[in-house]
């Protein structure tokens, strides 16, 4: 089982630098790109493939599995965006709120993107109220995240 876990995840990483590629042909203004963003997530596999999609296109990237991490990192370091999940602590979770408030609190300018599979007209007044610049639903192509995270940071 563990062996074909390791060939799956290598499939997976093949995938992921193909699309990138395919990606950086489509948007050529990636390949120069030397914005920092932050990516705040608890699934790994989430960060790995957002991490790994957005470095190829010439991003800097930070991951944060949780809001400590994650203030922290706000706290010190100055980012272009910020991509945050929702719930990072299970069902009752809303810490992707608290991720928008801390963006607000320590870079007032940065954008900020909610990603959420759980999302509710109420919670998306929540996020609006403390300053998101847009809510996305999971599950969301990369490359359409791709496309609004650079016109969010490029105007």
């Amino acid at each position: 089982m563990a062996a074909w876990g390791r060939r799956l995840r290598a499939r997976e990483e093949v995938a992921l630098r193909e699309h990138a590629l395919a990606a950086q042909i489509l948007h050529p203004r990636h390949l120069t790109m030397t914005s920092r963003i932050l990516i705040v997530d608890d699934e790994e596999a989430v960060l790995f493939g957002m991490r790994e999609y957005f470095a190829t296109l010439g991003y800097e990237v930070d991951c944060a599995r949780e809001l400590a991490k994650a203030q922290s990192l706000l706290a010190k370091i100055s980012y272009s965006l910020v991509i945050a999940d929702l719930r990072l602590t299970g069902p009752a979770g809303l810490e992707g709120l608290e991720v928008i408030s801390s963006v607000r609190k320590n870079c007032t300018e940065t954008p900020v993107v909610l990603l959420t599979a759980y999302g509710t007209p109420d919670l998306e007044a929540e996020a609006r109220e403390r300053g998101v610049n847009a809510v996305l639903y999971k599950p969301k192509p990369l490359r359409e995240i791709v496309q609004l995270v650079d016109d969010l940071i490029n105007g």
